[in-house]
């Protein structure tokens, strides 16, 4: 049984609950992971979301109720949050996105909601020192190169990941807020916004790093060809707002499966040792095969 199972959690997570909104029916459980659980809430003015998070992805409530205060309409509207406990209280998000792209004739919800999400990373990266005294992972280029030198304990021939950084780095884009899990079980439709979720994977880096997970995952629901135009117009679209050639974002892609490695690992150290399994424990390793395997953008069956 996970903790959240435990009665004495629900107990308290509802009386915290019932302080902050009107409940009208019962409280349901829906989701139970070893990371985090989502109560739903019936109210007086529709459903609400509770969500609680394991201590690895505990700054996601801070995170998540400042971004609702800086970028309203475009992430999850906060009703109140515990930053020290890593809970919140979300308002309904809608219809999910996956519900929503069925094939590739849907793929112009990514072109329209790409470029907003990527708006979100420029307009607020003037906080992001705000957002690591949370406790958001710091995974920007400048030490993305000492914590995978923590992590393995010899490089691998030919991992040039600092002279990347560095090439990646000249183009001057700030650093920022960045998902790394933005597919499209994490987006939601309401009143015609699109709206992103579940911010407890993200880390303060390269706003580019989010294609590595993105283009992958549409490459993969749809049958898209690795490389091919279509996922070219979803990346082409998330850089209108940056101003910047495809050229960075292909490198990006890359030092962005590195950090993406590192975030698993940060994950699975975390986990009670009984809840993993050979899976979690070779999956950063898995992540460094595919950064040197070089793949082109969008390929993702391997990960």
């Amino acid at each position: 049984m996970y903790q959240w199972e435990d009665e004495a959690f629900l107990a308290e997570a509802q009386a915290w609950i019932e302080s902050k909104v009107v409940v009208t029916g019962e409280i349901a459980q829906p989701h139970v992971r070893w990371w985090s659980t989502v109560l739903r809430v019936p109210t007086t003015e529709g459903d609400a979301y509770f969500k609680a998070a394991a201590p690895v992805h505990r700054f996601e409530a801070a995170l998540t109720a400042l971004l609702c205060e800086l970028q309203p309409g475009r992430v999850p509207d906060v009703l109140a949050a515990d930053a020290d406990r890593g809970w919140m209280l979300m308002r309904d998000g809608g219809l999910r996105l996956r519900e929503l792209i069925q094939s590739r004739d849907d793929l112009y919800h990514w072109e329209r909601l790409l470029p907003t999400y990527a708006q979100l990373q420029i307009d607020v990266a003037d906080h992001s020192p705000r957002m690591l005294a949370f406790g958001v992972p710091d995974e920007r280029l400048s030490v993305i190169p000492a914590h995978l030198a923590e992590l393995l304990d010899a490089r691998p021939p030919g991992l040039s990941d600092e002279d990347m950084c560095r090439e990646l780095g000249a183009y001057a884009v700030p650093e920022t807020i960045q998902h790394d899990d933005l597919h499209d079980g994490q987006l939601f439709v309401r009143d015609g916004a699109y709206r992103v979720f579940d911010w407890g994977d993200s880390c303060v880096s390269h706003p580019f790093h989010t294609l590595t997970v993105t283009l992958r995952a549409a490459a993969w629901r749809l049958d898209l060809v690795p490389g091919g135009r279509e996922l070219e117009r979803l990346r082409d679209a998330y850089l209108e707002p940056f101003a910047v050639p495809g050229e960075a974002a292909a490198l990006a892609y890359r030092t962005g499966t590195i950090a993406r490695s590192l975030a698993w690992h940060r994950m699975v150290s975390a986990r009670e040792p009984e809840f993993v399994d050979d899976e979690d424990a070779t999956s950063a390793a898995h992540g460094l095969k595919l950064f040197l395997a070089n793949g082109p953008i969008g390929t993702w069956r391997d990960a």
